[in-house]
């Protein structure tokens, strides 16, 4: 009896001790993007780049909402206030509008929470703060491309130049005046419009007064999109090369093939313009995806995302250890490499686009790589 009662006792004692249960990564990256108002083919653009990101790595869990911010600091503001109710998250896909990413620098600072952007407005990685991740090329990266372009490659040197009165329109014409006059080209003629602008022509009639012989534009998507029409239908005869809003197909596509004839923009990528084996197959994946075509917000997005994850995977969990690791590791994207120059900037290339009146598809004509240390 006694033998009897041993036997369940040792059974036990000769199980294997169980294993513990693996821990499930995990990531809570919120989206906030301008959605709505007059970056919104924009902002849409940035939210789709994260959401594939996710999709892109099953095997973390990412706790994610998507909110719009529209385009006021203050709703950027109240959109961080709200997804920080649950608890300071691992990272923030931040909105690309320049007075919303000016106006979250504080209060993510603050909380400890690193935010990643695809922002062009050259300020915000002006202001010493150390929790900021710029991964679309800033204004003085690309607008040094867009200024080289014009005076080198197009020989052009009278510059109409027209620009957006937002953060990012003055940020841009902040670094084209500085290169342009570096580069030897006279601006003759220049001037601000309000994103709301419907009217282009009067705008182009005086520019083409001051008998210029290119113009260049610092301008959002939809008034990129008009002031292109404008120009077409005025038979403007004059070469425009652009900002980075004009290479997004959403731009394009507001416009007949033949009126793109003669638009150059610049940019940080091209998905749709092709390169690589790897970029054709996530540009399919983002179509099927997405039932639209990806630009290069999209891509710069995804990736910035995918470097977070990267840290994640690596072992970062708090926001603290995930700025730490994109302050000093390197990733290779799908669009270039991406490393921090110290102040949050972390993308250094750029690219030329150009349409030629046939289809809506831009060929990329100038590559110009880590542009501010190579002239």
């Amino acid at each position: 009896m006694r033998a009897a009662a041993l036997l369940p006792i040792i059974a036990l004692i000769a199980l294997p001790a169980a294993t513990p249960a693996r821990a499930e990564t995990s990531a809570t990256i919120p989206v906030l993007a301008p959605l709505t108002g007059f970056l919104a083919l924009e902002g849409a653009s940035q939210r789709n780049g994260a959401l594939l990101a996710f999709r892109h790595r099953p095997a973390i869990r990412v706790h994610s909402e998507t909110v719009d911010t529209a385009t006021s600091p203050e709703q950027a503001l109240n959109a961080f206030a709200r997804v920080l109710r649950g608890g300071a998250p691992t990272a923030v896909a931040a909105p690309m509008l320049g007075t919303q990413m000016l106006a979250l620098l504080p209060p993510a600072a603050e909380a400890g929470v690193p935010l990643v952007t695809v922002s062009g407005t050259a300020e915000i990685t002006e202001r010493g703060s150390p929790w900021v991740f710029r991964f679309f090329p800033g204004d003085d990266v690309v607008k040094a491309a867009q200024a080289r372009y014009v005076v080198e490659e197009m020989g052009r040197r009278r510059v109409a130049l027209i620009h957006q009165t937002t953060a990012y329109g003055q940020s841009g014409r902040r670094h084209l005046v500085a290169n342009f006059e570096r580069l030897g080209a006279e601006i003759v003629f220049e001037d601000a419009l309000a994103p709301t602008l419907k009217d282009m022509a009067p705008v182009l009639t005086r520019a083409r007064a001051a008998r210029p012989d290119v113009l260049v534009l610092q301008l959002h998507a939809e008034p990129t999109a008009r002031l292109v029409r404008q120009a077409a239908r005025l038979r403007l005869g004059l070469p425009i090369v652009a900002g980075s809003a004009m290479h997004q197909p959403a731009t394009a596509a507001l416009l007949e093939p033949a009126e793109l004839e003669g638009v150059c923009a610049e940019s940080g990528s091209s998905p749709i313009s092709g390169g690589s084996a790897a970029m054709e197959r996530w540009v399919a994946d983002y179509r099927a995806r997405f039932d639209t075509e990806p630009d290069a917000f999209a891509l710069a997005q995804y990736d910035g995302v995918s470097m977070v994850l990267d840290a994640v995977a690596a072992g970062a969990r708090s926001g603290e250890e995930v700025r730490a690791r994109l302050a000093t590791d390197a990733y290779e994207g799908l669009a270039m490499r991406y490393r921090s120059d110290g102040h949050g900037n972390m993308a250094h290339d750029a690219v030329i686009l150009c349409y030629d009146g046939r289809d809506r598809t831009p060929r990329i004509v100038r590559r110009y790589r880590d542009v501010l240390k190579n002239g």
